[in-house]
Order: C-alpha cells, then structure tokens, then sequence
C-alpha cells in the first residue's frame, strides 16, 4: 500500500481540541477505507509566511498514512469542503519515519536551551571597541 506525509493547516480562532477533533474525524475515514494513520504530530499554532483567508496565523498537523490512494482523495476532498482547514499537502513517500519530525526536533531544542530565540546567554565582555575602522568624515583629519 502507497506510503503519504499528510500536512494540514487549520484556521487560528479553532481551539486544539477541535482540531484533534478534525485529525480524528479524517483518521477514521482513512481507517474506514482500509488504511492506517501512524505518527501524529501537532506542531501547534504557528504564523503564516502571508494572509490564507484572512488568518495570520494556523493550527499545523502532520500525519503519517498508509492508504489507498481512493482513502487519501477522499480525505483531500472532505478537507476542501472544510472552512476549518485552510491549506492541504499530501507527499508520497518511499518510507515512513517514525522518528520526530525536523519541526519536532527544533521545538525539544529550544526547550532544552530554554527561553527559546531571545536567549543567548552570557556573551562575555566584548572589549574595547574604540579605534574602529570607521572612514573620516568630511572635515575630519585621517
């Protein structure tokens, strides 16, 4: 049976227990059809690159399908039909991996850090700074 990795984006002002909801809702059909769903990972609310239908912001999901093709168009199509989903990508994989996804990996490294982007720790004392390279200006003695 044909492998896929599933990404879909639900619109902001949906809690995450509805779009739990929605990833069960599509699970079941795929299950329904004769396939499996695998690994599910919520990525969380996260901004957009630009305005999808007025929302700045999603709900991103990944899912990982083992399916027939039919399974996978049906759930494509029920998800068009949805005004919770703004965007859909389906890829066809050789294989599934079951490890955390790249998003996954980046979000346990900030956590690990701690404070995430605007930490950046103790970056020691930074010298004398005088003497740049800075060209004269008009007027100035070189």
């Amino acid at each position: 049976m044909p492998l896929y990795e599933h990404v879909f984006l639900a619109r902001q002002d949906v809690s995450a227990q509805q779009v739990e909801q929605l990833v069960e809702q599509y699970k079941g059909l795929i299950e329904g059809a004769g396939g499996t769903v695998g690994k599910v990972e919520n990525w969380g609310l996260r901004s957009l690159a630009y305005r999808i239908k007025k929302n700045r912001k999603a709900h991103y999901t990944l899912m990982n399908i083992t399916a027939p093709h039919a399974a996978v168009a049906e759930m494509e199509r029920q998800m068009g039909l949805s005004e919770d989903v703004l965007r859909y990508m389906t890829f066809r994989v050789d294989e599934l991996d079951e490890e955390p996804s790249a998003m996954m990996q980046k979000r346990d490294r900030d956590d690990r850090r701690g404070g995430g982007r605007g930490d950046r720790g103790d970056r020691g004392d930074r010298g004398d700074r005088s003497g740049g390279s800075r060209p004269p200006r008009r007027g100035e003695e070189e």
